[in-house]
């Protein structure tokens, strides 16, 4: 089999990325030490979409988004009417899709397995002709997000008083009245404290938090929280860790291919895969089953990595079969 040539593109304005000191120089070096064909885009003075472009003129067959899910996202994006496929070096927060996917979240690993990994075909999701991979969250998440990366970076004071806005917001939250149309069922009205639109459905199971194991289903997941206090979201969260949070009184499930939300408000905000920005309403969500190509561990491989991080341990660089 032909070795397979990689394009690179680092974001170098990632938190991440900086906290750990990963430079383009030492990407070359672990490449390098696996024996991978790589172009590795590391330019500080050009902006993300400036490299995503040299990515796609490429002859690389694989690009691969090394930083956030946000990053991962833009990439996914530019890529989806390609004849690329996507691979990701985990170097963000969540890393959300890495984890449903089980690409290692340990940076030397990830490079390790790398040339042995399977390509798979998986949904993509939009909203108002914004891409997303993971979920669309409207309601009081995405202010408690933009609260949070206002933040970043600041001293333990900052982080304090975060967290006295984050309860005061919670406790002052008010419920959104908004009418839910999926495409194939009749609409109705919620008041709402959040409700999210993920591509595909998140699993039960112990430990799961947020995690995908079937990503080409073609249905999109709506979960509709129609209280949120503080006590609400400890018993929310000790439910997912626990693997049964689908029982929550609170929170309604459905599926559909596509739905749309309006809102008296003709602005929402919206957290999507992470990032915050505001749309007009109405909002407008469907899913493209199996519209892009990712690079996913085998899975004999995804059982080795789940196992290994159960136990808090990784294999150095080099050790993977």
């Amino acid at each position: 089999m032909a070795q397979r040539r990689f394009y690179l593109v680092l974001n170098v304005n990632s938190g991440t990325v900086q906290a750990l000191g990963v430079t383009g120089d030492d990407l070359t070096a672990k490449f390098a030490a696996q024996g991978l064909d790589v172009t590795i885009d590391a330019d500080p003075d050009s902006s993300l979409d400036e490299r995503i472009a040299r990515a796609l003129a490429s002859d690389a067959e694989t690009i691969i988004a090394a930083g956030g899910d946000g990053t991962v996202t833009a990439l996914a994006t530019a890529i989806i009417d390609s004849d690329k496929s996507l691979a990701i070096l985990p170097l963000g927060t969540a890393n959300l899709l890495a984890r449903d996917l089980g690409v290692p979240l340990d940076l030397d690993s990830c490079i390790a397995v790398l040339a042995e990994m399977e390509p798979l075909a998986i949904d993509v999701s939009e909203v108002n002709g914004t891409i997303f991979l993971h979920k669309a969250v409207i309601g009081v998440i995405p202010e408690l997000a933009a609260g949070r990366e206002y933040i970043r970076g600041q001293g333990f004071g900052a982080k304090i008083g975060y967290m006295r806005y984050f309860f005061r917001r919670i406790a002052r939250a008010r419920r959104l009245a908004l009418e839910i149309a999926p495409g194939d069922g009749p609409a109705r009205i919620e008041r709402v404290q959040a409700i999210a639109v993920a591509s595909n459905a998140y699993d039960e199971g112990l430990g799961r938090f947020f995690h995908r194991d079937k990503l080409d289903s073609g249905l999109l997941t709506i979960y509709v929280l129609r209280h949120l206090n503080v006590g609400d979201m400890v018993k929310l969260a000790t439910g997912m860790l626990a693997g049964h949070w689908r029982d929550y009184d609170a929170l309604d499930i459905s599926s559909a291919r596509s739905v749309t939300i309006r809102a008296r408000k003709p602005r929402l905000q919206l957290m999507i895969d992470g990032e915050v920005q505001s749309m007009e309403v109405p909002l407008h969500f469907k899913i493209y089953p199996r519209a892009l190509t990712v690079l996913a561990p085998l899975q004999a491989i995804k059982e080795e990595i789940a196992e290994e991080q159960a136990e808090g341990t990784a294999r150095p660089m080099g050790q993977m079969a």
